[in-house]
């Protein structure tokens, strides 16, 4: 029943628009929980994710409101949610998850965490450990969902040296510091996004940001009262990345993405497709809500394969599914490595891409954490092949954009998933040229 596939498309073509950034919808749809007044917010996601994370906010005591244009939060300041006998339901977001528990850290009651099968296999103790040391009362079997969460009143403050780089991490353990009667301290080795300390600054908080080589020091004083402010969020970087990449790889196709969130923390996937020698331009650059925009214009191109490392794979995580499908049609080898974040993802990344590319005929080789991959232009399966995405967006994604330059169709087992954070993609797609169908 959720089986989709796609095929060989003459040409992708138009000027769109994107749902906005899931990442940043999920911090403030959180971050205006804690502030005081109101918060409303234009162009947030609606994805699977984000309405599940407004669900459970809801029944912690925040009310939300959703008219046609914004989105209005009543905030109820630092640590003054209310206690729910339910369970908290996260669905497929690993974001959201490491950030309500963070929120929950300094809440003096119990709460307890589920999600779906996917959330449930992923490991929490790189989130866990830390929080315990902030006072955090964690039960939870392996460390992975279900979880219960009994938070303190008032938060120890730590220093945490982040040796792994974790956006998600890092933004769990700064709201958590929220009311800590102290100075906490973040030291990150590999940057990762920092929507999290954007909005921090820009609601109030005592936030300190250094640079000290090629680290970064983040310093928070937590019990400093937060005030609501009016957000606008741009388009996820993440979506314009597969629609573009779609572009590159159709003959004759030209699309224009509008008002796409340029945040220098998630544009390397963009610099790398230079590399990759790709047709991409942005334009009309400017600030909103203290964060970087631009329009983006992706056009067909003749690829070249490029090696990542570590840091850079760290910066582009979301992006190496739809990296890896470039690759395959890039000329040369291309591969990536230090990418052990991606195996405890919404899936085995590494492994899902590695039976799918292989599935597809694509000559790849399991590295240390990592893939290398042999290009060649055109895709020679003979038949039609089904990928198994294991309910993860980004394999599905993917591979239905990998099917626009095939002969033969490419059939993603499951489509639904597709809606955690992209819930329009198909639509979308179909209206550029796509040729998407649903397999019977």
């Amino acid at each position: 029943m959720n089986q989709f596939s796609s095929k060989q498309s003459s040409s992708l073509n138009g000027v769109i628009e994107i749902p906005g950034d899931k990442s940043i919808s999920q911090r403030v749809l959180i971050l205006g929980s804690t502030a005081i007044g109101s918060t409303r917010i234009k162009g947030i996601s609606y994805s699977d994710d984000v309405n599940n994370l407004i669900k459970n906010l809801k029944l912690l005591g925040v009310k939300i409101i959703k008219k046609k244009t914004s989105t209005i939060i009543s905030g109820v300041g630092i640590g003054g949610l209310s206690s729910t006998k339910k369970n908290l339901y996260m669905g497929n977001s690993g974001t959201a998850t490491r950030l309500m528990l963070g929120l929950l850290c300094n809440q003096n009651f119990e709460t307890k965490f589920i999600g779906d099968k996917s959330l449930s296999n992923r490991n929490m103790h790189e989130l866990i450990k830390p929080l315990r040391k902030m006072g955090a009362k964690i039960n939870s079997k392996n460390n992975k969902l279900p979880i219960i969460i009994k938070g303190f009143n008032e938060t120890m403050p730590i220093i945490y040296n982040q040796k792994n780089p974790s956006a998600q991490i890092k933004s769990a353990i700064l709201i958590a510091s929220l009311n800590s009667p102290g100075l906490t301290t973040i030291i990150e080795n590999t940057p990762t996004r920092n929507h999290t300390e954007i909005l921090l600054r820009k609601i109030g908080a005592k936030i300190q940001i250094k640079k000290f080589k090629k680290k970064k020091i983040i310093k928070i004083t937590g019990q400093k009262e937060l005030k609501a402010k009016n957000i606008s969020i741009a388009g996820d970087p993440s979506a314009a990345s597969i629609i573009g990449s779609a572009a590159l790889i159709t003959p004759e196709s030209e699309i224009k993405i509008m008002k796409v969130n340029i945040n220098k923390t998630r544009t390397t996937f963009f610099n790398i497709l230079k590399k990759m020698n790709a047709k991409i331009k942005i334009s009309n650059k400017k600030r909103i809500s203290n964060e970087q925009v631009g329009d983006i214009t992706f056009k067909s191109s003749n690829l070249k394969g490029v090696h990542l490392g570590k840091e850079t794979v760290a910066n582009m995580i979301d992006e190496i599914p739809i990296f890896s499908v470039l690759a395959a049609f890039a000329k040369g080898n291309s591969s990536f490595s230090g990418g052990s974040e991606l195996r405890n993802k919404e899936s085995d990344r590494i492994k899902s891409l590695y039976e799918g590319l292989t599935t597809c005929k694509i000559k790849v080789k399991k590295k240390n954490d990592g893939l290398q991959i042999t290009g060649n232009k055109k895709i020679n399966i003979t038949r039609d092949v089904k990928i198994k995405t294991y309910c993860d967006h980004r394999i599905a994604m993917a591979f239905l954009v990998m099917g626009l330059a095939s002969k033969k169709n490419i059939i993603i087992d499951n489509v639904n998933c597709i809606k955690t954070s992209f819930p329009n993609f198909v639509t979308i797609m179909k209206d550029i040229g796509a040729n998407f169908s649903k397999k019977n």
